[in-house]
């Protein structure tokens, strides 16, 4: 049985963590690198850093910030933000990511996922998609880029099955109406999301309490969740660590990669 995968999601503003709700209000957690330092020691099973203004403002990814956060971490490291080239994706896999996500770029330019796959592998390619419940295409769901900021008039669910095709090794599925809302995953969206497509699905958006990763693993086949507001954010009473989790659902019989009891189990200060 394929454990789940339990994945630290970081939104970086000028190499700062940062913590929105529905992709709005965005306030300063801590750098970078030294929260992925603190994930990696809480065990985390990957990372992936997203540096969020970075399409909008129409510039590359900041490559400073993935070769300090790769330098703290040895798991897979997933990073996305402004990969507009072939050319990006090398920049920041030689920096030190072992995934390039592609979500404003591949809807503008969808040429970027084949030309990724077929020079990296698809296993490297991962399709960020930010759906919102608009009602107004298909399945309901609608493709936003910029940060949540520009709907498209595509359909979420033909965008998944696209992506597939196109070369994409892994789809993430970002609900924006449940981003952090601390309300659960939007299971309606990964049925959806996991009936397109044969390739793994990670969930994001709207994870507060174990109960919600149970939820998601037991009622989808979502092979992995973004977790960070129950991790880190500041605008919660209750923070979870990743031992906790981990061990939550290894009682409901979900399998997960063992905690190993090398360190006190906290989610380290940063």
């Amino acid at each position: 049985m394929l454990t789940k995968r339990l994945i630290a999601c970081f939104d970086i503003i000028d190499g700062m963590v940062t913590k929105a709700v529905q992709f709005q209000d965005n306030i300063l957690v801590a750098p970078a690198e030294e929260m992925a330092g603190a994930m990696y020691d809480a065990q985390i099973d990957e990372l992936i850093f997203y540096d969020i203004t970075a399409s909008a403002q129409k510039r590359p990814i900041d490559i400073e910030t993935v070769k300090k956060v790769a330098r703290r971490v040895f798991i897979p490291f997933t990073v996305g933000g402004g990969i507009k080239t072939l050319g990006d994706m090398y920049e920041a896999l030689k920096a030190g990511a072992e995934k390039i996500s592609v979500d404003s770029m591949a809807v503008r330019n969808p040429g970027i996922i084949t030309e990724g796959a077929k020079a990296f592998g698809s296993q490297c390619v991962v399709l960020s998609v930010q759906a919102k419940y608009t009602g107004l295409t298909h399945s309901g769901y609608e493709v936003y880029i910029d940060g949540a900021r520009l709907a498209t008039g595509m359909d979420a669910v033909e965008w998944f099955k696209r992506g597939q095709e196109l070369g994409a090794g892994e789809i993430c599925v970002n609900s924006i109406d449940r981003d952090g809302t601390l309300s659960g995953y939007d299971l309606k969206l990964m049925k959806l999301a996991e009936r397109a497509v044969s390739i793994p699905v990670i969930a994001s958006g709207g994870a507060g309490a174990p109960e919600h990763l149970s939820e998601l693993f037991s009622e989808t086949q979502a092979q992995a969740a973004i977790i960070s507001s129950m991790l880190y954010s500041p605008r919660i009473e209750r923070n979870y660590t990743v031992r906790e989790l981990k061990a939550y659902l290894a009682d409901k019989n979900i399998a997960v990669r063992p905690w190993k009891d090398n360190n006190s189990g906290k989610n380290p200060t940063i």
